[in-house]
């Protein structure tokens, strides 16, 4: 067999590269040319898609952006670096740092309050999932992404390993938080969730590779190749729902997806080359995973419309559905003097999509029976008592619960407000009152200022870094133009010594 290949000059090798040399020069995939799509279906498509946004990407990391972006973008940042460092104690961190350790790898980037380098693409992992353990990260209520618990933390990776500036790793999340709402938007988020797949995980992957190929500073067509390696690993189911400890959940929000998005990005910056039109050209992403396609969203209003403006921060360290009810609550409980002894019953009316992620659910911080009862014996919901497990058992607190009814009402599915709560509270003197709150504190209608972010990063950093490394962070956060190299900033926020 060797001597027949050589005398006829054929091997395996040159057949494979002669057929793939007269397809190239045909200009057309083999598929392509034995089935030509109907003139029909090439005319709905949208015109490079793909293209588009692969150079507003190269664009935008050299781009200036207004001042109420870049302080938005500081809000994020530190909001979700919060979030990183309570995660890291949380039982899906500690479960994160057990697999990292295990791993080894290039010492590239560090897992945040550990003595771990590791690689770029572990390093997101773990810091991925420390992000959403807590339940503390921004949300986006229009497309329910996460975007803060997968794009900060590829952004992070990257930017330790490539030494990029301050200034770069903040434009480059501003192009993450784009790119992940924007993903959703494109393939219509209620059709995501209708299909029993998750829109946090299903986005977090774009939103990453956005950050991720930023930093790596791909050119226009490795941009291209980067969105067709997010393409291939996009994936998450609601199953998530299911889990009882949170780690899956963490995982599939902020893990997952950092960890695909920093992949993408750096295997094409090590040379991989791909697919060059994944949004937009036969068997394209967007057409095989929505019956209702629209692909100009990925590009429209690119560089005036910026969802980092438009992401809720949680006041609350609870599940996203019950801020506006917990809110509710709080504002009857001040206002008419409500206690665990005056209160006969408490009704929360919540958006149907809502009510069932946070109906009687096994973990504390997204279960709104629980909460709502915490509130009205507490006053508030601190973070530790939003976590216990101990406390959900508490004879004080069942009792209260049992009280508690949720409702989910078709009429709240609102899009100008789709995480709303209305809260009915009947006393034991007969009397009747309710607090419809339509927007919860921290959304882009009911924004947070500058201060109350600090504090709330407080509350979650001082416990594990100490004060003295938070208020260094927060300084550091809120000058990030000033930050000549990202490593500066993580030093910061590793363990001591």
């Amino acid at each position: 067999m060797p001597r027949m290949a050589k005398k006829s000059g054929l091997t395996r090798r040159r057949v494979l590269k002669t057929a793939g040399g007269l397809v190239a020069a045909a200009g057309l995939p083999t598929s392509v040319a034995a089935h030509p799509r109907p003139a029909a279906q090439n005319e709905t498509r949208s015109a490079d898609v793909t293209g588009r946004l692969a150079r507003y990407m190269v664009e935008a990391r050299d781009r200036s952006l207004p001042p109420d972006v870049v302080r938005e973008a500081k809000h994020r940042i530190l909001d979700t670096l919060g979030a990183i460092v309570s995660g890291a104690r949380m039982k899906p961190g500690e479960a994160a740092i057990r697999f990292i350790r295990t791993q080894g790898g290039t010492p590239e980037a560090s897992v945040i309050t550990t003595d771990i380098r590791t690689t770029a693409i572990s390093a997101a992992l773990a810091n991925g999932m420390f992000a959403h353990a807590d339940e503390t990260d921004d949300f986006e209520p229009v497309t329910k992404a996460h975007p803060g618990c997968a794009v900060v933390p590829a952004a992070l990776a990257v930017a330790e390993r490539e030494g990029r500036s301050g200034t770069e790793f903040l434009r480059a999340v501003v192009l993450g938080y784009d790119l992940c709402c924007r993903f959703l938007m494109a393939l219509g988020p209620d059709h995501v969730r209708a299909t029993h797949r998750s829109a946090e995980g299903t986005s977090a992957t774009f939103g990453a590779v956005g950050a991720a190929a930023a930093l790596a500073r791909l050119d226009e067509e490795r941009m291209r190749y980067a969105l067709s390696y997010a393409a291939q690993q996009v994936s998450g189911l609601w199953s998530w729902v299911r889990d009882n400890e949170h780690i899956e959940k963490a995982f599939d929000f902020g893990g997952m997806g950092a960890r695909n998005g920093v992949s993408a990005a750096l295997v094409v910056q090590s040379g991989f080359t791909g697919v060059r039109e994944v949004l937009d050209g036969e068997h394209n992403m967007i057409e095989a995973l929505s019956t209702e396609p629209k692909p100009e969203e990925m590009v429209a209003a690119l560089g005036t419309r910026f969802f980092v403006t438009e992401t809720a921060i949680k006041t609350f360290s609870v599940g996203y559905p019950i801020q506006a009810p917990l809110d509710a609550l709080l504002t009857l409980r001040r206002e008419h003097g409500l206690t665990a002894d005056n209160v006969e019953r408490i009704v929360a009316r919540l958006p149907e999509d809502g009510a069932k992620v946070v109906n009687g659910r096994a973990m504390p911080d997204v279960n709104i029976q629980y909460v709502l009862a915490v509130g009205l014996i507490d006053g508030t919901v601190s973070f530790a008592d939003s976590h216990s497990f101990e406390r959900m058992k508490d004879p004080r607190v069942t009792a209260v619960s049992r009280r508690v009814e949720l409702v989910a009402d078709r009429s709240l599915m609102d899009p100008a407000a789709p995480r709303s709560g209305l809260v009915e509270v009947t006393l034991r003197d007969g009397r009747r009152v309710s607090h419809f709150t339509r927007h919860a504190p921290g959304t882009k209608e009911n924004p947070i200022g500058t201060e109350a972010i600090n504090a709330k990063v407080r509350d979650l950093m001082v416990p594990v870094i100490g004060a003295q490394r938070t208020e260094e962070v927060i300084r550091r956060v809120h000058a990030i133009e000033q930050v000549q190299n990202v490593r500066d900033l993580v030093r910061s926020l590793l363990a001591e010594g």
